[in-house]
């Protein structure tokens, strides 16, 4: 079952993505305002089974996709987690001891179908393809081998980055990560249930069809379960948060010349088991 947050006419809702379109679930459930909600209160199999045998209520193309989990707590990035990523750095170093983490915020990311914004002050906006997954059961210092069991959902992200912002500072990144509608999250959350949904999972993206990225999430240098057990050694998970993951080699900026984003390309994100996010790109009117 896919469930995702959607805007149709005036109205945000949530429900079940199926085919030929949404059924909405929102109106059934008003005790959980958002999916945030519902994943804080272990709904999620309680809206799949209000999903059963429900017809579409929304078609396809009557209703466009925001970000599954609205304004959630947190947003945690994982930064060069690829070895082949770290060697793109040409510093000669291996594997760090930590891994390196940055926040974004909600606003800096769009739905599925929606275009990524170009801004007007610098044109170097490139892609990443993540997968992101979403906390279900909040905690702290979580221990890695139970990381697994504060999963509720897995979806995808497009880390969108304005690569010339994120040298403005010795050691930060947070301003060439957090451009307005510069990345994308979605199309919807896929229930978190089995290990393989992870340890076997592959991510492609591609630019107008070409191959861009392609790489497995096993090759991680910190894996899924680490991640878990290290931010929440320092930060309280809460239901809602989300941690992305880390991107593999072949972002736009390793080419040479760069090949950054201009309106009119099309990213797509794929990951077996989760689904396609599909963004274009615009620039800001």
């Amino acid at each position: 079952m896919k469930f995702a947050t959607v805007s149709a006419g005036d109205k945000q809702l949530y429900g079940a993505v199926v085919d030929g379109g949404f059924i909405a679930l929102s109106p059934d459930f008003p005790q959980w305002p958002s999916l945030r909600q519902v994943i804080e209160a272990g709904a999620l199999a309680d809206l799949a089974k209000a999903a059963e045998g429900r017809a579409v209520t929304h078609a396809e193309g009557s209703f466009s996709y925001d970000i599954p989990v609205p304004n959630p707590e947190k947003i945690l990035c994982v930064g060069v987690n690829f070895p082949d990523r770290n060697a793109e750095y040409k510093d000669g170093s291996s594997q760090p001891k930590y891994m390196s983490l940055f926040p974004r915020f909600a606003r800096s990311f769009t739905g599925h179908g929606q275009p990524l914004i170009r801004p007007p002050e610098n044109h170097t906006l490139d892609y990443e393809g993540e997968v992101a997954i979403v906390i279900g059961k909040g905690g702290r210092r979580i221990k890695a081998e139970d990381a697994y069991d504060h999963i509720a959902a897995l979806t995808l992200c497009n880390e969108g980055t304005i690569r010339d912002w994120v040298r403005h500072a010795k050691f930060n990144v947070t301003q060439g990560k957090n451009w307005d509608k510069s990345g994308a999250i979605g199309p919807w959350l896929v229930p978190f249930t089995d290990p393989a949904q992870l340890d076997e999972a592959r991510i492609i993206t591609r630019v107008n069809g070409e191959v861009r990225q392609d790489d497995v999430l096993s090759r991680m240098m910190f894996p899924i379960r680490e991640e878990i057990a290290y931010i929440s050694t320092f930060t309280t998970l809460v239901p809602g948060d989300i941690i992305i993951t880390g991107t593999p080699t072949g972002a736009g900026a390793r080419f040479d010349p760069p090949k950054y984003l201009v309106p009119g390309d099309v990213v797509e994100i794929k990951v077996g088991g989760i689904g396609t996010l599909r963004n274009t790109v615009e620039d800001e009117a």
